[in-house]
Order: C-alpha cells, then structure tokens, then sequence
C-alpha cells in the first residue's frame, strides 16, 4: 500500500462494462517515500482533490474494492485524516 496525493480526475466515456459508473483519480505518491510517478486509482470511496490517500495495488486494489474480476490495478481505498509530515 502506497500514501499519495489526489491530484486530479479522468474522465473515459468508453471502458469495460464492469468498470462504468466508476470515479477515476490521478494519485501522485508521496516522494519522500520512494515513489515519484503517478498513477490512476479507481476510487470508490469518494476522495477529492488535495486528499491525502491510501491506495492499494495489484490484486489487493481489486479485493479492496470489491471488483475481483475487473482490470483494476490501483484502488483508492481509505482517505487518511490526519498524517505527519506527508508533504
């Protein structure tokens, strides 16, 4: 699990079916803690734009939020309310 920052949307009118009516997030890991490229994180829990994020990778993204059999690599899977130093 990655701590990241939400720092935009995406939007895809066209995708697999079991992915429609999902929100898509633009997450950029926290530097400090070695990661440095962004991803996009399906997220299903309503984060917003400026939150401090969990994200879950691989097949723990799609356990996590509940989507076994959908091509989901990265889920945003709790938003974190207080954190030190995470900038």
């Amino acid at each position: 699990m990655i701590i990241g920052k939400v720092v935009g949307s995406v939007v895809s009118t066209r995708k697999c079916d079991n992915l429609v009516g999902n929100k898509f997030m633009i997450v950029e890991p926290i530097p400090s803690l070695r990661m440095n490229n962004r991803i996009v994180a399906i997220d299903k829990i309503g984060a917003g734009i400026g939150e401090f994020v969990l994200v879950a990778q691989g097949s723990a993204a799609r356990v996590g939020c509940d989507m076994e059999k959908a091509p989901v690599d990265a889920a945003i899977v709790g938003i974190i309310d207080d954190g030190q130093d995470l900038e």
